[in-house]
Formats: structure tokens, sequence, C-alpha cells
């Protein structure tokens, strides 16, 4: 078995976390590497020392401080926070909404000194204008006009130009 693969194993070896195939396995690398021997060593030395240390229990009111302060600390918003509206902003929209729709009614109207037949008969009129584009499309007709006729004097019999100087 390779180092590499070793080395992830070597804590969970000393902490006797590994199942039993595994452990035999580590141990049969560890007899023959003593790169992996002196790794473990280190760990082994490193937990000892830890063991050694007091441990600090924390005192009763510990977690009540700690809720606290997290209670204390401003909330952070998500990026969808700004798409609630404020009460301001959806005022201010429905009165912008409510002056579109009310221009849009109004312009409808009637408007003074201005005839609706014929401003009807005007509008009609650019339809019919617009229906008649449609012939535009389609240029079938134009291949039967006869082909431009030139002018005498700017080519003679040949087809070359005059050279009048």
């Amino acid at each position: 078995m390779s180092c590499s693969r070793m080395e992830n194993r070597i804590l969970a070896y000393v902490d006797g976390r590994l199942k039993e195939s595994e452990r035999l396995e580590m141990e049969k690398h560890i007899s023959a590497c003593g790169a992996c021997q002196l790794r473990v060593s280190e760990f082994r030395a490193v937990t000892l020392l830890l063991d050694e240390v007091p441990q600090i229990k924390p005192s009763a009111a510990f977690d009540v401080r700690v809720r606290a302060r997290i209670a204390a600390e401003p909330v952070k918003l998500g990026w969808w926070a700004w798409f609630t509206p404020s009460p301001r902003v959806a005022f201010a929209t429905s009165l912008l909404l409510l002056a579109t729709v009310w221009i849009g009614y109004e312009s409808k109207t009637q408007l003074p000194g201005v005839d609706q037949k014929e401003m009807d008969a005007q509008m009609m009129q650019e339809i019919q204008t617009l229906d008649d584009q449609d012939v535009i499309s389609n240029f079938d007709p134009l291949k039967d006009l006869p082909q431009p006729v030139q002018p005498e004097d700017q080519t003679n019999q040949t087809g070359q130009p005059n050279q009048t100087m």
C-alpha cells in the first residue's frame, strides 16, 4: 500500500477507529516503512500531550452569554431581500400605474376640434397603403418590363463608348 494512502488513515489508526482489516494492513505497512513509523510516533506524541492538557469547563452562564451575543449581532439579509418592496415604493408604483392607465384612457377620448370620422378615414387610408406594400414582395410583374434603352451618344455600334474630344 502507498504511503500517501496510509497518511490519510494514520490519525484514525492512532485513535483506534480503523476496522480490523484496515488496522492489520496499516500495521503491516508501518512495519515496512520507516517514514510512516515516524509519522505514527509523532501523532501518538501529540495525542499524549493533548491528553495532559486539563479540560476547561465553561461557567454556567457561558451558554446564556453566547446566545445573547448571537442575538445582538445584526441580521444579515440575503440577496433576495431587495426584492421586498417598502411601503413607499409600493405606493409610488401604484400611483405611477394609476397615472399611466388614466392617461391611456384620456388619450382615447375625442379631442376637441377634431372630427372622429375624419380620423377614422385617415386611419383606413393608412391601412390600405400598408396593404399595397405586399405587392413589392413579389417581383414577378417586373420581369415583363422592357429593358432600358441607352442613348446613342454614349455608345457606338460596336458597344464601345464614343471618344469625342
